[in-house]
């Protein structure tokens, strides 16, 4: 298959990427800077542009089998001011609404099947909550907050595609773990200071995935004709905050109950400290009706896996 892939060269890209390639697909990475050339693999074709913005870049699309939309300003990247709010917004929404209706004008691949729009979204879309029970699956309706209208803009703006006949996929992404990146590396300074523990109370539930997990969601999505419509990309058990901090300090062997005080938080980051002290409990539903084999269905192994971390008296 000949795939565009928006965000190829971030942290859940780069996997898509690597592994498009291996596979022996035709690759084509859309990114602003021709110095993103240099981290692509053997097999990989860099297409400049900006996302947000229509441009050359639009017009490899129509030769296109697929794309795979991840590009997006990082939600953690800054103080939640109503500027940052309208960028994280705009390069959603914007870049989204560009890739749908190029791919309205030619939905059909040369085999006469439907072409694959894959694109991110977040599991923003339920709302967000200190304390919340409900377990969220796809068919349920979105929550209030800045972070679901967002998430609600974002996948309204693949509909001209959908309407076209394009098969489209919209992946949820919870908290994404990776050795190098993503929520993991910040999480790890405190415990590492022996000062690791719950944020505010603790209850909060933190949807997590493993980030080969979600690189493989994304391909099972592209290669699958059943796959349609919103998929969560969370691994099938969810912890509370408090919980997911014993298990880090357990496989670090770090003490696992110094509290952060949620005040301390917002003080210092503002709104944006919602993403440490609220959160959603999300089930991969629809991605265990695909048959998608999750490699970390539970967070010990993940955490193993990510940090090198053996079990007591095994070998792997």
């Amino acid at each position: 298959m000949r795939i565009l892939v928006t965000g190829g060269t971030g942290l859940v890209g780069t996997q898509v990427v690597n592994r498009l390639t291996k596979r022996g697909d035709a690759v084509l990475v859309l990114s602003r800077s021709e110095k993103a050339r240099e981290k692509l693999p053997p097999g990989a074709t860099l297409i400049v542009g900006d996302p947000t913005q229509e441009g050359p870049w639009l017009d490899e699309i129509p030769a296109c089998d697929g794309v795979i939309h991840l590009a997006g300003e990082s939600i953690a990247a800054g103080r939640w001011t109503a500027e940052f709010k309208k960028r994280v917004l705009d390069s959603r929404v914007l870049s989204t609404s560009l890739i749908a209706e190029k791919l309205a004008g030619q939905p059909m691949r040369a085999d006469g099947s439907p072409k694959a729009f894959i694109s991110a979204s977040a599991i923003g879309y339920y709302g967000s909550f200190t304390a919340n029970a409900t377990e969220f699956i796809e068919s349920d309706l979105p929550g209030s907050g800045f972070l679901a209208d967002v998430c609600v803009q974002w996948e309204r703006s693949t509909e001209a595609a959908r309407l076209a006949g394009v098969r489209v996929a919209i992946i949820r992404v919870g908290v994404v773990l990776a050795a190098d990146g993503g929520a993991l590396p910040k999480l790890l300074v405190p415990f590492k200071m022996f000062v690791g523990g719950p944020v505010g109370g603790g209850r909060q539930w933190m949807s997590w995935i493993h980030v080969d997990d979600l690189a493989g969601l994304f391909l099972h999505a592209l290669d699958h004709a059943e796959a349609s419509g919103p998929i969560n990309g969370t691994a099938p058990e969810p912890l509370t905050n408090w919980g997911f901090g014993k298990t880090l300090g357990g496989v670090l062997s770090r003490p696992s109950w110094f509290p952060t005080p949620a005040i301390g938080l917002r003080i210092l980051l503002g709104e944006m400290a919602e993403l440490a002290t609220k959160g959603q409990r999300v089930i991969p539903s629809q991605a265990k009706a695909l048959g998608y084999d999750f490699q970390y269905p539970l967070l010990e192994k993940a955490l193993r896996h990510l940090l090198n971390k053996k079990l007591p008296g095994s070998d792997s």
